[in-house]
């Protein structure tokens, strides 16, 4: 059985509607809660797959959260050794800090279900299934900048950098494509705060996410299985 191992920050984002398929594709999933278990344990060069997910800080709150210095190093190590790693917004903030890219405050939010705008190689990227009628979730104030050597993918209006590719094995996904519309609530829940903050009505999320829900989740799948064909694990 292949090795999965997940490195999740809050509890309600975690794999989603990605979890049921890469059990099938023969994948043991195994969650790191980051803050709370130890990575020491782990070898970055050989886990078969890594997957970063997202949370609700930024990846230059070092000295406040400081699990992330040693969250870094592991993800700096994996990219090193050019093993398959996938990351959602924080965690692919993670991934462009971890190869020298910059990651800043856009001054602004992206949160909603908005389609993306594809680059030319995004056109014929594992990405190409996301066609302009197919919104994904943003749920961001950050952004990275493209690592060198990294591959635009996607951008939106707010947020130019979207998506990014290191050949077949690394994968950075601003956007949410893992989330699962039945459980929304949890997201609306769990980050209340911040959409008050925002000035953004719960019951638009809410809306959005009942009407995107059997193309986001269509879609999101033909991206996984992509990338994963890509990768030609044994």
């Amino acid at each position: 059985m292949k090795s999965l191992i997940v490195l999740r920050h809050v509890p309600f984002e975690d794999l989603g509607v990605w979890e049921p398929l890469l059990i099938q594709r023969g994948y043991k999933v195994c969650y790191y809660d980051m803050g709370v278990d130890e990575l020491e344990m782990l070898s970055p060069e050989q886990i078969d797959v890594l997957v970063v997910l997202g949370g609700p800080i930024g990846v230059y709150e070092q000295m406040s959260y400081p699990f992330l210095n040693a969250e870094l190093q592991f993800i700096r190590e994996r990219l090193q050794a050019q093993r398959p790693i996938l990351g959602i917004c924080l965690g692919a903030q993670l991934m462009a800090q971890a190869l020298g890219a910059t990651v800043d405050s856009m001054g602004h939010k992206e949160i909603g279900f908005t389609p993306l705008q594809l680059t030319d190689v995004g056109k014929t990227s594992v990405l190409s299934g996301l066609t302009s009628d197919i919104p994904v979730l943003h749920w961001h104030g950050d952004q990275f900048a493209i690592p060198t050597g990294a591959e635009s993918l996607a951008t939106t209006t707010l947020c130019p950098h979207q998506a990014f590719a290191l050949g077949s094995y690394a994968l950075g996904l601003q956007f949410h494509l893992e989330v699962d519309c039945n459980r929304i609530e949890q997201w609306l829940i769990g980050h209340a705060v911040e959409l008050s903050q925002a000035g953004i009505d719960p019951n638009l999320i809410r809306s959005q996410a009942t009407h995107a829900q059997a193309k986001l989740q269509q879609a999101a799948e033909t991206v996984l299985k992509r990338w994963l064909d890509a990768l030609e694990l044994p």
